[in-house]
């Protein structure tokens, strides 16, 4: 395996153009040469991810079915109880996942209650021996410690989209607020989670300046999640095309190539792709997908477990064994 200090972090955004645009076949090629330089290409990261908290947020990201304001059959559920939550992670890990992410539909995290359950339900999960990760939305800096003393290992925020395109996507709150709460859970001391979405109707140049913002950053996240646009009834961009499957191999490919060291997440919009389609996705250097009992990612569409082990089978691919010891706990 390759070392950190090998890493770039000056990437030009006709560098990053230049690796996206290249011949197709040579840029999967190039991407898998990487890939194997600095993974190993045969094993996959089995990830879950469950909604303890689901529905009416107060925010308007066009993409999502979550947000109060949009017309959607998303059902709003209060925050679930903490053992019906370790419940799910133990069948996840006895399903073959090794990361249990727990995501809460917030704008940000409040210091209450809920917020109390969330540090019982990571310590319970980090007890499992899991990786245990959290999207809640924006963070404090004494909120993330908080969490990392509870064991969180990785915390989910995405950039969504380029700076650029951003206001386009959401207005209640700024670029610069997802910024803030990666540098807080950097800080803490816990492993950052975050990528973007395509198909949202932006300009190539704008996935260009998104990978740009992550890989750029003074060391990139520890997992990458690439999502193409789950067309959610009831939302702004409910009616826009089906995300071309080669925009999510050039955007996969072009990650690992600048990224080498990161997990590269094939995320949302699975259900719509053909195996053949996702192992296109595993050359160009996928190697961690969401699966789950529930059959959905958060509240959209998504291949069961089942499903998704025959298909690591079909194409020679394996679970991916994380070893880790359980992170000690904070009693405060």
């Amino acid at each position: 395996m390759r070392t950190d200090n090998e890493l770039r972090h000056d990437w030009t955004k006709e560098e990053l153009m230049e690796i996206y645009n290249r011949p197709l076949l040579q840029l999967v090629y190039d991407a898998a040469s990487v890939h194997r330089a600095w993974q190993r290409p045969d094993e996959v990261q089995i990830s879950t991810l469950l909604s303890v908290k689901t529905g009416g947020c107060p925010e308007d990201c066009s993409y999502c079915g979550q947000a109060a304001r949009y017309h959607t059959d998303i059902k709003v559920q209060a925050l679930l109880p903490t053992e019906t939550v370790l419940a799910h992670a133990q069948k996840a890990k006895d399903s073959g996942s090794s990361r249990f992410c727990m995501a809460a539909a917030w704008r940000e995290v409040r210091d209450n209650r809920d917020f109390d359950r969330i540090i019982d339900m990571v310590k319970g999960v980090n007890d499992l021996g899991l990786e245990v990760c959290c999207t809640l939305g924006m963070l404090t800096a004494d909120q993330a410690q908080r969490l990392q003393e509870a064991g969180l290992y990785a915390y989910n925020h995405n950039l969504d989209t380029s700076e650029e395109f951003y206001d386009e996507i959401i207005s209640t709150r700024k670029f610069d607020n997802r910024i803030e709460t990666i540098k807080n859970v950097r800080k803490a001391g816990i492993t950052v989670c975050s990528g973007g979405i395509i198909g949202l109707g932006e300009r190539i140049e704008d996935r260009i300046s998104m990978l740009r913002t992550l890989s750029n950053m003074e060391k990139h996240p520890e997992s990458v999640p690439i999502n193409a646009l789950a067309r959610v009834a009831g939302t702004p961009l409910e009616n826009l095309p089906k995300l071309d499957v080669w925009d999510m191999v050039r955007t996969i490919a072009t990650a690992r190539i600048v990224m080498p060291a990161s997990m590269v997440r094939l995320s949302a919009g699975r259900i719509e792709m053909t195996e053949t389609e996702q192992a296109w996705c595993f050359m160009a250097g996928a190697n961690s997908i969401f699966t789950g009992e529930r059959e959905t990612l958060l509240v959209t569409p998504n291949p069961g477990v089942s499903e998704d082990m025959q298909m690591l089978t079909n194409l020679g691919l394996k679970p991916m064994k994380v070893e880790r010891e359980v992170m000690s706990c904070s009693n405060s």
